[in-house]
C-alpha cells in the first residue's frame, strides 16, 4: 500500500527513503499505525504551504499598493521604474509559487488516480478511506493556492503593463513640452524672477554642509587632504606598476594592449570614486549631514566615479601618448586633437546629474530647472560638435597634404555613424534653442551615453576575443599559415584549441552585444532590471506544440550530447588505435567496423540528448511521418546512398584499399562515407562516387580476395626466327625477374602465324595486380636486350602506302605580282 507523503523541504532520494520506511512500518505494525503516520506526514507538510502563503500575501500587498497608485492620477515625481520593479517582483514570486505547487498537485492527483473513483455503494477499508480523505483535503488546499498564485501572476503582469504605458506616455509628453527659448527675453525675465528664491533654498541646503565642514576642524580636513593625496599617489603608482606587469607578464600581442586599455579605464574610476567617498566621509565625520545633503552627496560620489570611468575610457580609446598600444585604428593627428574631449564630457555629465538632483532636492522653479538643464546640455552639445568639427578638419588636412601620412579609408558604417552624430548634435542644439529643452537635452545626453556604452562594449569584446585567443590558440614559433605554405600540417590538437577559442570568443561577444542593447534601451523605458526580469521568465520554457522547451533542459541536453559524442570519439579512437589492430581483421575491415561503431554511437548520443530535453523516441512519430513524405519527394537519393553505404560496410563487396573499375572510373578506394565513396585515380585526383552506384551497377574489383597479377607480353617475330630459341630467351627473362612467381610457372606460347611473322604470347604471375604494370615494363626491357644480344630482330609491322596527289598548279608570277587596282 502506498503511503501519501507530501513534498516538503526534502530531496527526492530522502522522500523515497522515508516513504519506503513508512511502508515497511505499516506492513509490520498493521493498520492501527497508519493514522499516526499520516498525522506526522501532514504536520511535516504544513511548513511549506504556510511559507507559500506568506509569500503570496506579500505579493498581494505589493500588487495592491501598485494598483492603488495607478487607480487615480499619478502624482508628479512618482518613481515609475521602481513601481514597475516592485510589481514584477511580486509577479515573479507568484510564478515561483506556481512552479512549486503545480508538481505537488499533480503528485496528489496521481495518487488519487491510483485509488480510483469510489463507486456507489462500495465499501472501503478504514485505512483507504482515511487515505482518500487526506488526499482530497491536500488536493483542495493545493488547488486553491495554485489558483491564487496564478491570479496574482496575471495581475502583476497587467499592473506592469499599465506602468509601462504610463512611462511611455510621460516620456512622450516630456519630449513634446516647449518652454520659452533661451534666446528670448521672456526666458531670462522668468529666470531673474525665480532665481533668488531658488538660491535661498540652495543656501539652506549648503548651510548644513558648511556647518558639518566647520565642525570637523582643521585636523579632519588635514587628514582628508592626506587621504586624497595618498589615493592620488596610489593611483599613479598602480598605473606604473600595472603597466610594467602588463609589459612583462602578459603575452605579447593584442591581449597586452587590451589589458592595458582596461587598466586605463578602471584605475581613474576607482581613484575618483574613492576620493569622492573620502570627501563625503570627511564632511560627515563630526556632525551628521542633513538628509537631503547626505542623499545628494552619496549619489554624487558614485557619479564622480562614473565620470572617472568615462575619462579613462576616452583616454584608453585614443591613447594619444602611446600610438603603438592603441586598439582603434585612429590616425595619430586625430587622437592628439581629441585628447581634451574625454575629460570635458565627463565633467559635463557629472554636472548634468548634479544640477538635476540639486533642483529636485530644493524643489527649484521650472525656469531654474530648465535653465540649468539647457546650459549644461548646450555646453555638452557644443563640445561634441567641436570634436566632430576637429575630426573633419584633420581628415581634410591629411587628404590635402600627402606628407601628413595616409588617412585610412572610412568604412560605410563609420561614415553613417559620423553622419548620425552630426545630425543628432545639430538637431539637439536647434531644439534647445527653439524651446524644446527636454527633447534637445535628451538627444545630447543619449549621444554621450551611447558613446560610453559602445566604447565599453568595444573594449570588452576585444578583451574577450584576445583573452580566448591567447589562452587557447597554439603558441608556436611558426604561424599556422607559414606551416601550411611549407607543406607542414598543423597538429589536430592545436586546430581544436583554435576552433574552441573562436567559438568561445563568438559566444562571449554575443553576450556583450546583448548587454549593450539592454543598456542602450534603458533610457527608453526598458532598463536592465526590467529586461533581466523578462529574461528570467525563460526558465518556464517555451511551448512548441505538446513540448515544453526550457533553457535548462536544452543546456542539459547539449551537455549530455557533447559528453556522449566525446565518449564515442574516444571509444572509436581506442578501437582504431589499440583493439582492432590486435585482431585478425584486415585494415579495410577494421575501418568499416570503426565507422559502423561511430554511426551507432552518434545515433545513441542524439537519442540521449533528445531524452534529456524531454523528447523521447516514442514522440518522434511526427518526425518519421515528415521524413517519409520528404523521402517520397526529394530524399530518395540521399536515403538510397545512405543505405547503400551501410550495405557496403556490412557485406564488403568493396573495401578501403581495393582497386576498382566502375563506369570508366578506375582507381583505389580511399574512404567509404555515409553518402559517397572516395576513389583516388592514377593521376592522384579524387572522384566522389555515390554509394548506390556500387550496389546497382557492375563493378570490377581487381584486388578482390587478394588475386594474383597477370603479366602478359606479345612479341611479333619474323617467320625465319628460331622459335625454340626465342621461347628459351623469354622464359629465362621471366625466371630471372625476382617478382615473377614460380607457381604458377611462367609460360610462353606461340599465339599464331600470319603474313607478318610469328606471334609469341608470354605470361607470368606476380603477387599483386598493382605490381603487374611495373614488372611488365621491366620484362620488356630485359627481353629486348636478350634478343638484341642474340642478334634476333623483331618483325616489322605492316606498312600502309598512302596515295600522293599531284602537286598544285602554280599561278603565273605576273598575275601574283600584279598590283591591286586603286579605287
Amino acid at each position: 500500500m502506498s503511503v501519501f507523503l507530501p513534498r516538503c523541504l526534502l530531496s527526492r532520494a530522502h522522500r523515497s527513503r522515508i516513504q519506503a520506511a513508512f511502508s515497511r512500518c505499516a506492513q509490520a505494525l498493521g493498520p492501527a499505525f497508519i493514522g499516526l503516520l499520516l498525522m506526522l506526514a501532514a504536520v511535516c507538510a504544513q511548513a511549506q504551504p504556510e511559507d507559500l502563503d506568506r509569500k503570496l500575501d506579500a505579493a498581494r500587498s505589493q500588487i495592491d499598493q501598485a494598483e492603488k497608485t495607478l487607480a487615480g492620477p499619478v502624482k508628479e515625481g512618482t518613481d515609475l521604474p521602481a513601481l514597475r520593479a516592485l510589481v514584477l517582483s511580486a509577479a515573479a514570486q507568484a510564478e515561483a509559487a506556481v512552479a512549486t505547487l503545480a508538481p505537488q498537485l499533480a503528485s496528489v492527483q496521481a495518487r488519487l488516480d491510483e485509488l480510483g473513483p469510489l463507486a456507489a455503494g462500495q465499501q472501503e477499508t478504514p485505512e483507504v478511506a482515511v487515505l482518500r480523505a487526506e488526499l482530497n483535503k491536500s488536493r483542495a488546499a493545493l488547488d486553491a493556492q495554485l489558483k491564487r498564485a496564478r491570479l496574482l501572476a496575471v495581475e502583476g503582469e497587467q499592473a506592469a503593463g499599465q506602468v509601462s504605458v504610463l512611462r511611455r506616455t510621460e516620456f512622450q509628453a516630456r519630449m513634446g513640452e516647449r518652454t520659452s527659448s533661451i534666446l528670448s527675453s521672456l526666458f531670462w525675465s522668468e529666470l531673474r524672477a525665480e532665481l533668488p528664491g531658488d538660491l535661498r533654498r540652495a543656501a539652506r541646503l549648503s548651510s548644513g554642509l558648511m556647518a558639518a565642514a566647520q565642525a570637523g576642524g582643521a585636523r579632519v580636513w588635514a587628514s582628508t587632504a592626506l587621504v586624497l593625496a595618498a589615493l592620488l599617489g596610489a593611483g599613479l603608482w598602480a598605473h606604473r606598476k600595472l603597466l610594467g606587469l602588463t609589459t612583462t607578464r602578459v603575452p605579447p600581442g593584442r591581449l597586452r594592449r587590451s589589458v592595458h586599455a582596461w587598466t586605463l579605464v578602471l584605475l581613474p574610476a576607482v581613484t575618483a570614486g574613492l576620493m569622492a567617498e573620502a570627501v563625503y566621509l570627511g564632511l560627515g565625520w563630526t556632525l551628521p549631514l542633513p538628509e537631503q545633503a547626505a542623499r545628494l552627496l552619496s549619489g554624487l560620489a558614485g557619479v564622480i566615479s562614473f565620470g572617472g570611468y568615462a575619462t579613462g575610457l576616452g583616454h584608453a580609446l585614443l591613447l594619444a601618448d602611446r600610438p603603438s598600444w592603441r586598439l582603434l585604428p585612429l590616425p595619430d593627428a586625430l587622437a592628439l586633437k581629441l585628447r581634451w574631449m574625454p575629460l570635458v564630457l565627463a565633467v559635463l555629465m557629472v554636472l548634468t546629474w548634479f544640477f538635476t538632483e540639486l533642483t529636485a532636492q530644493i524643489s527649484a522653479s521650472l525656469a531654474t530647472t530648465v535653465a540649468a538643464d539647457c546650459i549644461v546640455a548646450l555646453a555638452m552639445g557644443l563640445a561634441m560638435g567641436l570634436g566632430l568639427l576637429q575630426s573633419h578638419r584633420v581628415r581634410q588636412q591629411a587628404l590635402r597634404d600627402p606628407d601628413a601620412g595616409a588617412w585610412p579609408a572610412s568604412p560605410l558604417w563609420l561614415s553613417v555613424l559620423v553622419g548620425l552624430g552630426w545630425f543628432t548634435v545639430v538637431l539637439g542644439l536647434l531644439a534647445m534653442l527653439l524651446g524644446y529643452v527636454a527633447f534637445g537635452s535628451f538627444l545630447i545626453h543619449q549621444m554621450a551615453w551611447f558613446a560610453v556604452v559602445l566604447g565599453s562594449a568595444y573594449l570588452l569584446a576585444v578583451l574577450i576575443d584576445d583573452g580566448f585567443m591567447a589562452l587557447l590558440c597554439p603558441r608556436t614559433e611558426v604561424p599556422a599559415e607559414a606551416a601550411a605554405a611549407a607543406g607542414q600540417a598543423a597538429p589536430t590538437f592545436f586546430k581544436v584549441r583554435e576552433q574552441a577559442a573562436v567559438l568561445l570568443s563568438g559566444v562571449g561577444r554575443l553576450l556583450v552585444v546583448l548587454l549593450t542593447l539592454m543598456l542602450l534601451l534603458a533610457p527608453f523605458g526598458e532598463g536592465p532590471a526590467e529586461l533581466f526580469q523578462r529574461a528570467d521568465k525563460l526558465h518556464e520554457g517555451i511551448a512548441v506544440g505538446q513540448f515544453q522547451i526550457r533553457p535548462t533542459a536544452v543546456l542539459q541536453a547539449l551537455l549530455v550530447m557533447v559528453l556522449a559524442l566525446f565518449v564515442v570519439h574516444l571509444l572509436k579512437r581506442w578501437l582504431t588505435k589499440h583493439f582492432l589492430p590486435t585482431t585478425s581483421m584486415e585494415t579495410g575491415m577494421q575501418l568499416s567496423v570503426a565507422t559502423l561503431f561511430a554511426y551507432a554511437g552518434n545515433v545513441i548520443a542524439v537519442s540521449m540528448g533528445l531524452a534529456a530535453v524531454g523528447i523521447g523516441l516514442e514522440r518522434l512519430a511526427w518526425v518519421a511521418s515528415a521524413l517519409s513524405v520528404g523521402i517520397g519527394f526529394g530524399l530518395q537519393a540521399v536515403v538510397q546512398n545512405f543505405v547503400s553505404g551501410l550495405i557496403l560496410l556490412a557485406e564488403r563487396p568493396v573495401k578501403v584499399g581495393d582497386w576498382v573499375s566502375l563506369g570508366g572510373i578506375e582507381g583505389d578506394i580511399r574512404r567509404i562515407n555515409v553518402r559517397a565513396t572516395e576513389i583516388q585515380m592514377g593521376d592522384r585526383s579524387t572522384v566522389i562516387v555515390p554509394n548506390s552506384e556500387f550496389i546497382t551497377k557492375t563493378v570490377r574489383n581487381v584486388t578482390h580476395a587478394n588475386p594474383l597479377g597477370l603479366v602478359q607480353l606479345k612479341l611479333p617475330m619474323p617467320l625465319a626466327t628460331d622459335a625454340d630459341q626465342v621461347r628459351s630467351l623469354i622464359l629465362e627473362a621471366f625466371v630471372a625477374h625476382e617478382e615473377v612467381l614460380d607457381n604458377p610457372a611462367p609460360n610462353v606460347q606461340l599465339d599464331g602465324i600470319d603474313n607478318a611473322g610469328l606471334i609469341f604470347n608470354a605470361t607470368g604471375y606476380v603477387s599483386s595486380p598493382r605490381a603487374a604494370y611495373g614488372v611488365r615494363s621491366a620484362l620488356l626491357f630485359d627481353v629486348l636486350k636478350r634478343l638484341r644480344d642474340a642478334d634476333i630482330a623483331l618483325a616489322r609491322p605492316p606498312t600502309m602506302l598512302l596515295r600522293e596527289d599531284a602537286a598544285p598548279r602554280e599561278e603565273p608570277k605576273a598575275a601574283a605580282a600584279a598590283p591591286l587596282p586603286l579605287a
